[in-house]
């Protein structure tokens, strides 16, 4: 096993490097978004492009920089709409244009920005307004019995 294949894998220090390098790649990648004239005329653009930074970091769970078809599978289950593997491979040609299987940062910003209405987008919308509506509860989950399960 490679020492880069092996640094993937580790916890502690290692990932914490691994984790730190890709925040400081997609923040790089976010100050180029605020610097175009593309973009200028966005709404609270930095809250949006670090709100997008921090999702983006949770659903790339290889560390890599991109989203692949796990992450993405994860990440739909995660926000409670499952896809199959045929719908998520249309979700990534979608939002990457149909050059990659997997989405890049870049990629996901301008998705996110953009004004075609990619299904990953409204997903992502929905998920954000959710979140905003609905308290996440706090503390252990209360204690259940069989008879109380469906």
């Amino acid at each position: 096993m490679s020492v880069a294949v092996s640094n993937r894998f580790q916890g502690g220090k290692a990932f914490g490097m691994l984790k730190a390098r890709q925040e400081r790649r997609l923040a790089e990648i976010n100050r180029e978004f605020l610097c175009d004239q593309k973009y200028s005329d966005e709404e609270d653009l930095p809250e949006k492009l670090a709100a997008f930074k921090e999702k983006y970091m949770e659903f790339d769970l290889n560390n890599e920089g991109e989203i692949d078809l796990m992450s993405l599978k994860r990440m739909m289950e995660k926000l409670g709409v499952p896809k199959t593997h045929l719908e998520m491979k249309k979700m990534i040609s979608e939002v990457t244009g149909g050059v990659s299987d997997t989405i890049s940062y870049r990629d996901f910003v301008n998705m996110m920005l953009g004004k075609r209405s990619a299904v990953l987008k409204l997903v992502m919308m929905f998920e954000g307004k959710a979140n905003e509506n609905s308290p996440k509860p706090v503390g252990p989950p209360p204690e259940r019995d069989i008879a109380s399960l469906p």
